[in-house]
């Protein structure tokens, strides 16, 4: 994006008063839609004219005033610009005051959130070497508290989080390990809500942390011990938030010495061990390629790393070992819903294809053990498990039910005779299964239990919405038995469509406080997401992105159209990537929605995907295209970019999150649309930010806060859908 004008002492006093003005009279242009918020007018932000000029096309931005980046650190309230820090003040104010009237419904929502949570949750413990690791939020608190148990049944804490979180208002932790020979436990935590993590190490025999790194770690798939316990691996992010090097630190202490650094900004990196600890593998990857390095054990802890395949654009895949040799994961030869293919552990050549391509079936991910290489694959958009022997022989795991995810529990031990997985549906609460290897038996470990909830009491359809191309669009819909099909009922949508990530129909508690408050909830499965495969991810992508917000329009008209709900009492909800889908289709169809909620939401797309400098545009410039370079990608992006077309409509009540902190999806995108709503709408609803000084791209790591944020989200729409 062109640098923003610093504004002179005029432009500032006058913005100033126009934003304290706006706040302090509340009369022109306020409302009261039946009683439904209180007669308050918004801010009116300032609107500079900022001409930006690119590929030979002009583009007003008339709020670019509001971005701000500090030169170092973490943006606070206190390091704003001044005129910047008033309008963040304004809308704090602002969204205090016409979300007061939700106050009684959030605390309902969030107790009945508290109760239905029962005693605490708990996963069950999993059996690594001779011990059994296991997590569980107590009853009564927030935080997770990880643990482990000996033979003698002794259990021993390895992180309270909670008591780690004392003193700090952001606390999130992520990437939790034993090391090989159990000895030692790690972690990241990050206490500043702008995902740079400090790594934490727990020696098991003393009791004492230490932290080997202190800042600027990339927790999210970014650290692991040697096979050797002698050596943390982790990767470093600089200045611009990215991913760049890997690093090995000594466990007991001492200096970090530098094992890779990546200086394609388009690639991001992840280190793991291989399933039998012959490895370290280092995973470099962007949106149309990839390659792998491995790392030996033992004395080759300290060798360079070795190259498997070197990248190729259009060519990804994916390394570990089983069987004696290594397996790859890969779309090579145009196996675009991926194969698996076996290599020479030695000289890392081609061998047996172990699972051919199979289009439309495509290959989610793999787990070896010695006993049998297990996969995660999608047939008809749900998930299947097979268990291949090493003769060849493979046996699927079947599970009943119309909608269902199933995930791969991490940090399984390669010797298992079994594989730990956690299955659930939109109405049934995880539950942990032992696949035994050998046979294909399921033996149910553990369920989490929940109280004041039957799921005999709600049903689960897999429904499907016709497009204007003849693109036949699922959607999973949650409902209780005794709702009507009426069109009475409010109906929540939910969708993401993006990066090929799909959106599972998983359990969510805070989604049943919702139906039993007479809501129904569905899930819309646009392109973009990869329900249907590699095939279904490139329809909703780049020059096709179209396609996932239009998806998303009929889903919600088409069961308008099923009586399952009626126009005007269908609230849209989607976060970060899957804000920029509801925002789109909220400019496609602004009278379809009873109201908006988008959670840190991805809406100024065309200047942030012309801004160099952003941590993660090189990286994703495959998946939206490059306004920088490229004028068809400029064009396609300014058409549904969702602040560029925000017009003269009656707009519906939008509520939009974000966290002052946040490098992904940056405080100014949704403060930029809400207040183009507020200045282009002819309907008086209201728009509002609700900003975390303290979080960036995610809330802080506890279950409180995120039963807190939905009830937030359930009662703005109880509220704004009561027509």
């Amino acid at each position: 994006m062109t640098p923003t004008p610093s504004p002179n002492r005029r432009t500032f006093l006058s913005g100033v008063a126009a934003i304290a003005t706006a706040v302090a009279t509340g009369g022109a242009g306020a409302t009261d839609r039946a009683g439904q918020w209180p007669r308050i007018a918004p801010p009116v932000l300032p609107r500079i004219p900022h001409a930006i000029r690119q590929l030979g096309r002009v583009r007003d931005d008339p709020y670019a005033w509001i971005r701000y980046i500090p030169k170092t650190g973490s943006r606070t309230r206190e390091t704003l610009p001044p005129m910047i820090a008033r309008a963040i003040a304004a809308e704090a104010d602002y969204a205090a005051k016409v979300l007061a009237p939700l106050a009684a419904d959030r605390a309902d929502l969030l107790a009945a959130m508290r109760a239905r949570s029962g005693d605490g949750i708990a996963a069950p413990p999993l059996p690594s070497g001779p011990w059994l690791y296991a997590s569980r939020v107590p009853a009564g608190q927030s935080h997770v508290v990880h643990y482990r148990i000996g033979a003698d049944g002794r259990e021993q804490v390895l992180l309270d989080e909670g008591a780690r979180a004392k003193g700090h208002s952001y606390y999130r932790t992520t990437g939790h390990q034993p090391s090989p020979d159990h000895r030692y436990f790690a972690w990241a935590e990050d206490i500043v809500g702008n995902d740079r993590h400090r790594l934490c190490i727990l020696d098991t025999r003393t009791g004492q942390v230490t932290i080997p790194v202190a800042t600027d770690a990339y927790g999210y798939g970014g650290l692991t011990f040697a096979p050797s316990s002698t050596w943390l691996f982790w990767i470093w992010r600089d200045a611009r938030n990215r991913p760049t090097r890997l690093y090995r630190t000594p466990v007991e202490g001492g200096a970090a010495v530098l094992v890779y650094e990546e200086s394609d900004p388009a690639i991001f990196m992840a280190v793991a061990r291989t399933a039998a600890d012959g490895f370290v593998r280092l995973t470099l990857s962007g949106p149309s390629t990839g390659e792998v390095r491995l790392i030996g054990g033992g004395s080759g802890e300290t060798a360079p790393a070795r190259l498997v395949r070197a990248r190729r654009d259009g060519v990804s895949y994916d390394i570990d070992e089983w069987a004696g040799g290594l397996v790859m994961l890969t779309n090579e030869g145009g196996a675009f819903d991926r194969k698996v293919l076996k290599l020479d552990r030695t000289t890392m050549a081609d061998g047996a294809t172990l699972v051919p391509h199979r289009p439309g079936t495509p290959i989610v991910a793999l787990l070896p053990f010695a006993g049998g290489l297990v996969r995660l694959e999608r047939i008809d958009g749900l998930h299947r498990l097979v268990v291949q022997t090493t003769d060849g022989r493979e046996r699927p795991v079947v599970f009943d039910g119309v909608a269902y995810a199933i995930e791969l529990v991490g940090g399984q031990d390669y010797r298992a005779g079994s594989v730990r997985i956690v299955q659930e549906s939109p109405v049934q609460p995880r539950r942990w299964i032992d696949v035994t290897l050998s046979t294909g038996a399921m033996r149910e470990v553990a369920a989490e239990r929940l109280r004041d909830f039957d799921p005999d009491r709600y049903a689960v359809e897999r429904l499907t919405a016709t497009t204007a191309d003849g693109t036949a669009v699922p959607i999973t819909l949650v409902s209780r038995k005794d709702m009507p099909r009426d069109g009475s009922t409010p109906l929540l949508l939910y969708g993401y469509g993006a990066y090929g990530i799909a959106s599972d129909p998983v359990f969510s508690l805070p989604v049943t406080v919702l139906i039993d408050r007479g809501w129904r909830y569905a899930i819309a499965h646009v392109r973009g997401g990869s329900e249907r495969g590699q095939r279904w991810f490139e329809g909703g992508r780049r020059f096709t992105k179209r396609n996932s917000m239009t998806d998303f329009v009929t889903c919600g008209e088409a069961l308008c159209n099923l009586g399952y709900s009626t126009a005007g009492r269908v609230v849209a909800y989607g976060l970060s990537a899957g804000g920029l889908l509801v925002g789109g289709a909220m400019n496609l169809a602004p009278t379809l929605w009873a109201g908006v909620i988008a959670k840190v939401p991805f809406v100024d797309m065309l200047n942030t995907m012309s801004d160099a400098d952003h941590p993660l545009v090189p990286l994703f410039r495959p998946d939206w295209g490059d306004p920088l370079s490229d004028p068809r990608a400029y064009d396609n992006i300014a058409s549904i970019s969702p602040y560029e077309n925000v017009h003269s409509a009656p707009y519906p009540p939008l509520l939009c999150t974000a966290g002052l902190k946040d490098d992904r999806v940056a405080y100014w995108e949704p403060a930029k649309l809400v207040a183009e709503v507020r200045h282009r709408s002819t309907s008086g609803n209201p728009a509002v930010l609700v900003l975390d000084e303290n979080a960036g791209h995610q809330s802080s790591g506890n279950r409180d806060a995120e039963f807190s944020e939905s009830a937030l989200f359930w009662a703005f729409a109880i509220r704004y859908s009561q027509s």
